[in-house]
């Protein structure tokens, strides 16, 4: 987790952001300098305020091509006996909805079908779109990229609780026993929200 002021991230973000765009779009070599020197500042603002090496900035924060656009996470809910279906993160030791980055070639149906099935081992059916949040909006830790994320109720069809790749544990919470969560993939708020979807089948879909 990144420890720093909301407002220095945004202020890097947008200078990477702003960088990369010219650096795809720019053919004037002295542009080109002058984005990569922009690019260069915003990993300079990231070290200061992070403690991070710059290469791992590099490797998170400004190590793409192309022009910069928000990057699309996905979550399943799924349900059973009024508790929620999680999984522990091999990563930090703590809890998220099964989900990650949204697969290139995969619908969001489709990638998070996948998803449950790699970190929970559970089959599903995606069923409802409930919420397409942006971060920037909703209270959420800072990040190093602008998210876009998705959260797809889904029904549990087959399958049996198995880790994965990136998993440790599976197990179902209710929502006045929730565990340590990994707030970086989700937030209290949000396990809430989806509770209150559950509990209310025509409600309606959030977004941003």
């Amino acid at each position: 987790m990144f420890i720093l002021s909301d407002k220095w991230l945004e202020w890097a973000k947008k200078i990477q952001s702003l960088s990369q765009a010219g650096l795809t779009f720019s053919k004037d070599i002295y542009d080109i300098e002058r984005y990569e020197e922009l690019r260069k500042i915003s990993k300079e603002i990231m070290e200061q305020y992070t403690g991070l090496e710059m290469e791992k900035i590099t490797e998170l924060f400004a190590n793409e091509t192309g022009y910069q656009t928000p990057k699309v996470d996905i979550r399943g809910a799924i349900f059973k006996d009024d508790k929620i279906l999680m999984v522990r993160e091999k990563i930090d030791d703590r809890w998220s909805l099964p989900g990650g980055f949204c697969d290139i070639g995969l619908s969001p149906t489709e990638n998070i079908v996948k998803e449950v099935k790699e970190e929970s081992g559970y089959d599903v059916d995606a069923k409802r779109l409930v919420g397409l949040l942006d971060l920037n909006k909703h209270n959420h830790p800072p990040q190093p990229y602008h998210y876009y994320k998705i959260f797809i109720q889904c029904e549990l069809t087959g399958g049996q609780a198995e880790t994965g790749i990136e998993t440790k544990d599976v197990r179902f919470f209710s929502e006045s026993n929730l565990p340590k969560l990994s707030t970086g993939r989700n937030t209290q708020d949000q396990i809430k929200m989806l509770f209150a979807f559950f509990r209310n089948p025509n409600k309606e879909p959030i977004f941003d």
